[in-house]
C-alpha cells in the first residue's frame, strides 16, 4: 500500500521544496477550535498534519504544548476524541494525518482497535516518541495490516545498531530530533541534526525530516537544505493560544514560505 505521507513528501520535493510538517494539539483550546485550525494549518501550506491527543504526563514536550494539552485534558478531551478530530479534518482536506502520541494510550485502548478506528477515520498513521521499533512488534503487525505508516524518533546519541532497525521499520519518513531535550523554540538548531540525517540515509532510510526546536521560516530553510522536511509545532501553539486560529494560520504561511530548497 502506498504511504500518503511518502507521497506528499515526494510532492514537496517535485515542487522544489522540502516538506513542512506542522504539528497541533488535539482538543486546545477545544475540540471544535482545534479540528478548525488543523484545516487552516494544512490551507496554509502544511503537506503533513501531526496531531497530538492531550497525555496527562507529556515527558517529551515543552511548557507551551504541556500548558495547551492540559488545557485541552481540562476541557474535557477523551482520547476517542482524536478519531471524531481526524474524520472531520480529513473530510474538509487532503492532507496526510500522523497522530503523534505515546504509547500508554494506545496500549490502553488497543493496539488493533487503534489502528482500525484511526484508519476507519482516515489517518494515515502514528508517530511514537517512546516507543522503538524492537519493543513495537504487536503495533508494525496492525500497521503492516491497516497501510498506517508508523514514524519513529532517532537521536543524535542512538547507536548505529538502533538507527540501522529504525531506518528499516519506520515508513512515511524517520523523526529525526535535532537536539536532545525537549520539544520549545531555540535560538540555533543543534548541528548535530544534519550529521544524524547523513547516518540515517546511510542506513537507508528513505525519508528524515527533522523536528525539535523549529520555530522560524529561516530555521526550516536551513533543514530543507539537508533532510527531506521540518517539523514545527511549539510557534504554532504558541500562535494559536496567543492570536487565535488566524495568527496561527499567518505563522503556518511563513514558515511553509521557508520550504523552497536553494540552487547549490
Amino acid at each position: 500500500m502506498t504511504s500518503r505521507v511518502t507521497a506528499a513528501i515526494d510532492a514537496a520535493h517535485a515542487a522544489g521544496r522540502g516538506a513542512f510538517v506542522g504539528y497541533l494539539p488535539l482538543g486546545f483550546p477545544d475540540l471544535a477550535t482545534s479540528i478548525d485550525a488543523a484545516v487552516a494549518l494544512a490551507e496554509a501550506g502544511a503537506d503533513v498534519l501531526e496531531l497530538g491527543p492531550p497525555y496527562s504526563d507529556p515527558v517529551m514536550d515543552g511548557v507551551v504544548i504541556q500548558e495547551a494539552t492540559q488545557t485541552a485534558l481540562a476541557a474535557g478531551f477523551r482520547l476517542r476524541d482524536t478519531f471524531t478530530a481526524v474524520r472531520e479534518i480529513a473530510a474538509r482536506v487532503d492532507v496526510p494525518i500522523l497522530v503523534m502520541t505515546y504509547w500508554n494510550p494506545v496500549l490502553q485502548y488497543g493496539v488493533d482497535r487503534f489502528a482500525d478506528d484511526l484508519a476507519a477515520a482516515g489517518g494515515a498513521g502514528l508517530i511514537t516518541p517512546d516507543i522503538t521499533p524492537d519493543a513495537a512488534p504487536e503495533w508494525i503487525a496492525a500497521s503492516e495490516r491497516t497501510g498506517l505508516d508508523r514514524v519513529f524518533l532517532a537521536a543524535p546519541t542512538s547507536t548505529d545498531e538502533r538507527l540501522r532497525m529504525i531506518a528499516a521499520e519506520s515508513t512515511g519518513f524517520v523523526y529525526t530530533v535535532s537536539t536532545m531535550g525537549i520539544t520549545g523554540e531555540r535560538a540555533e538548531l543543534d548541528a548535530a541534526a544534519r550529521t544524524l540525517v547523513g547516518r540515517l540515509r546511510d542506513f537507508g532510510a528513505g525519508h528524515a525530516c527533522v523536528g525539535i526546536g523549529i520555530s522560524t521560516p529561516d530555521q526550516v530553510a536551513g533543514v530543507v537544505e539537508y533532510a527531506d522536511g521540518a517539523i514545527v509545532g511549539t510557534a504554532l501553539v504558541r500562535a494559536l493560544r496567543d492570536g487565535g486560529v488566524s495568527a496561527m494560520t499567518e505563522t503556518a504561511r511563513a514558515l511553509a514560505a521557508g520550504t523552497p530548497r536553494r540552487a547549490v
